[in-house]
């Protein structure tokens, strides 16, 4: 077909826009007697009517076109936002990043003798959730830095011990890794967030040095305020608690089992506990449930608990924390169910090495896939 015959059949209007779209200028009049090919009957023309203009969606938000089964899933996302994909330009080349629900978890591994092993290799380890082998996806193996709370017992019953305590919480800090950083929180019947997150020991020191021994102590409070905290502020992405306190939590709002559950929500941090229950501390019902509640705090989270017999134990302890922190194997994995689908699983992580006989794992017992509302409870400023 001849472009002659294209005029008789289309406007004038519609001949404009094609020649402009599809001809090079130079080329125009010699088109006007050139052949045509005639145009596929499977690709025809859009129609660029002023009555019926081509739309363009906004190039600043993004929408998947394949929909989610969870509905949150499926709004729109501003590339600015913390979700959806995010593109960063590279050298005039955009590169689009998707964040994806991978499940990471901190692992300690140590031998029949309790010694840390450090010579695995990411096919070593297997990784199931409510029993169903997952695949791993990211492995790592290095001194990651940290975002690390240290709660501190300000209550009545620790003030002769504070010294001490503190001592050891300072010399935990610089065995650590000098990109960690960290925040101090005083509890008694209520927690006080004395020094915010920073790396400064100077500053650290004067956060611990608000000793105002009183009160009752309302350590589940002080952990889930504390958990907040690390959510919403963590430059890091791994994540840690210190708990140190000689007592049973006695002034919460929240009891032991929401308080873990909470922390789970959260899918972080783990929690390390240095239970001062020694001498007249140690006996009693209170003294148990004390004991029983830093267990399953630590174990739960894939954390560690300690008992020391005496004052002069907590700094040996304390370098203890430091070092399994600053050892632990990283791994990340897809959970093989639909992260829309609720309700807890639990988590089981074995390693198996030729050059090792038994080996244990310690990581955290499980986690609920979708964070709930952040709770009410918050950490006060101390002014």
């Amino acid at each position: 077909m001849r472009v002659t015959d294209t005029m008789r059949l289309c406007s004038n209007r519609f001949l404009s826009v094609f020649l402009l779209l599809v001809a090079p200028p130079l080329a125009l009049a010699a088109q006007n007697t050139a052949p045509q090919k005639p145009a596929s009957p499977a690709q025809p023309a859009p129609d660029i009517s002023p009555k019926n203009p081509e739309t363009q969606p906004p190039l600043d938000v993004d929408r998947d076109p394949i929909l989610s089964p969870d509905p949150a899933d499926n709004q729109p996302v501003s590339p600015g936002s913390n979700g959806g994909e995010q593109a960063r330009r590279d050298h005039g080349v955009f590169t689009i990043r998707r964040d994806v629900d991978e499940v990471v978890l901190n692992c300690t591994v140590v031998d029949s003798d309790g010694r840390l092993v450090q010579d695995l290799a990411r096919d070593d380890f297997h990784v199931f959730e409510d029993n169903v082998p997952q695949n791993i996806v990211a492995f790592q193996h290095s001194d990651i830095p940290v975002s690390m709370g240290i709660l501190i017992d300000n209550s009545g019953s620790m003030r002769d011990k504070r010294a001490a305590v503190n001592a050891a919480a300072l010399d935990l800090v610089r065995a650590s890794n000098p990109s960690d950083e960290a925040f101090v929180v005083n509890f008694s019947d209520e927690a006080f967030l004395d020094q915010d997150f920073t790396s400064d020991i100077s500053k650290l020191r004067q956060g611990l040095g608000h000793i105002e021994s009183r009160g009752g102590t309302a350590l589940y409070d002080a952990v889930v305020a504390s958990a907040d905290q690390l959510a919403q502020g963590a430059r890091r992405p791994k994540q840690v608690l210190l708990i140190v306190t000689d007592g049973e939590d006695n002034a919460s709002t929240l009891n032991l089992e929401q308080t873990i559950r909470r922390v789970q929500d959260l899918q972080g941090p783990v929690v390390y506990s240095i239970g001062l229950l020694f001498g007249e501390d140690a006996k009693g019902g209170e003294a148990h449930r004390a004991r029983r509640a830093l267990q399953l705090l630590s174990d739960e989270t894939g954390g560690m608990a300690f008992f020391p017999r005496s004052l002069a134990d907590v700094d040996t302890i304390a370098a203890e924390v430091a070092r399994d922190i600053r050892n632990q194997y990283t791994i990340g994995y897809h959970s093989s169910k639909p992260m829309s689908q609720g309700g807890y699983r639990t988590i089981r992580v074995d390693a198996k090495a030729a050059h090792h006989s038994k080996l244990y794992v310690r990581t955290k017992a499980g986690y609920y896939p979708k964070p709930q509302t952040p709770h009410k409870t918050s950490v006060a400023e101390n002014q």
